[in-house]
């Protein structure tokens, strides 16, 4: 089948030609993201596969159907950028990689959680400057810290039984449907006021709806424990930026860390060391001392990168051949990117 490849690094095209080994499907690398100026290259390309922040809107998935598009392959989780509605009456199937490797984005959680919270960044960024001072980096403990997991899918499940086992953590989590393998081991489920008001620090990993839209918001920012720590590794708009920064400058917030952002697509994944970044709230976000920023690279292990190649690349497979598409996304559903 003919794929044009979008938003393309050479990450992606490594681990895609690879895994391709075993399918010989006819790819086509592109570096533009797919938005309506560029969705004129998939003309032709019976797939397309795409990331986070390509845009398929009723606009592009129109033009893609128009070009004789039938298969949207999503080489991530989440699908919040797809219009699914127009989609199903375009006739265009929508897969997605559903687990590639839950355990890559876990452990990133967790490592943001210690670097921000032992100051590890402020305290390498002194030893380059041969500075050992230790003024200004004292931190705190994990270990019986009381920690709220806002989702428990497979990410949020391994998170929470990593600080509970591991960290020896009180686990608050909140989710549609409690885990038993969760409770079995002193997870404890709340609703999410509650979870909020406990909480020394909280870590989002839930699907990205309307109704987790801005789920931190000021109202959730003055109602949680002063001092919280805020962790998303997950999709930028759960968090109201604007609140968080409010937060912040009222000491409400005492840290946060983001390997996402609401306004992310704009950003992330480009080298833009030598343009001016005109988003002022995210360059306010930069400026405090207690916010440890990266550019969505949780998922970014060569496990998660193999995985991804080979189950996006099934998906176009089992399309093709008409087979049943195990990993297909249908209208009205919704699945957590953990």
């Amino acid at each position: 089948m003919r794929v044009a490849v979008f938003n393309t690094k050479g990450y992606d095209r490594r681990f895609l030609e690879a895994a391709n080994r075993g399918f010989a499907h006819d790819l086509r690398f592109l570096e533009p993201r797919l938005e309506p100026a560029t969705v004129p290259l998939a003309a032709g390309h019976q797939a397309v596969c795409v990331f986070v922040n390509d845009v398929l809107d009723r606009e592009v998935l129109e033009a893609l159907a128009r070009g004789g598009t039938r298969l949207v392959a999503l080489r991530c989780a989440g699908f919040n950028n797809v219009d699914l509605d127009a989609a199903a009456r375009l006739g265009i199937d929508v897969v997605r990689v559903p687990a590639y490797s839950p355990h890559a984005v876990a452990e990133f959680t967790i490592a943001l959680m210690l670097a921000v919270d032992r100051k590890i960044p402020k305290a390498w960024a002194r030893v380059r400057e041969n500075n050992f001072a230790l003024d200004g980096l004292i931190g705190r403990n994990l270990h019986g810290r009381t920690v709220g997991v806002v989702g428990t899918g497979k990410i949020g499940a391994l998170v929470a039984r990593s600080l509970r086992l591991g960290f020896d953590c009180t686990v608050l989590a909140s989710d549609l449907a409690a885990d038993p393998a969760l409770e079995a081991i002193g997870v404890r489920y709340v609703d999410r006021a509650a979870l909020l008001r406990d909480a020394d620090i909280v870590t989002l990993h839930c699907p990205l709806t309307p109704e987790t839209h801005h789920l931190i918001d000021a109202r959730a920012i003055g109602a949680a424990r002063d001092g919280l720590m805020i962790v998303n590794t997950s999709r930028g708009a759960l968090i109201d930026t604007g609140a968080l920064i409010g937060g912040l400058k009222c000491r409400k917030i005492g840290a946060v860390a983001l390997d996402v952002y609401e306004q992310e697509a704009d950003l992330f994944f480009e080298d833009l060391s030598n343009e001016i970044i005109s988003d002022d709230l995210f360059q306010r976000l930069l400026t405090f001392p207690n916010v440890l920023i990266t550019g969505h690279q949780a998922f970014l292990t060569e496990e998660a990168l193999a995985a991804i190649a080979e189950t996006t690349l099934q998906s176009v497979a089992d399309a093709e051949a008409g087979r049943p598409l195990v990993n297909r996304v249908d209208t009205g559903r919704i699945a957590s990117p953990s």
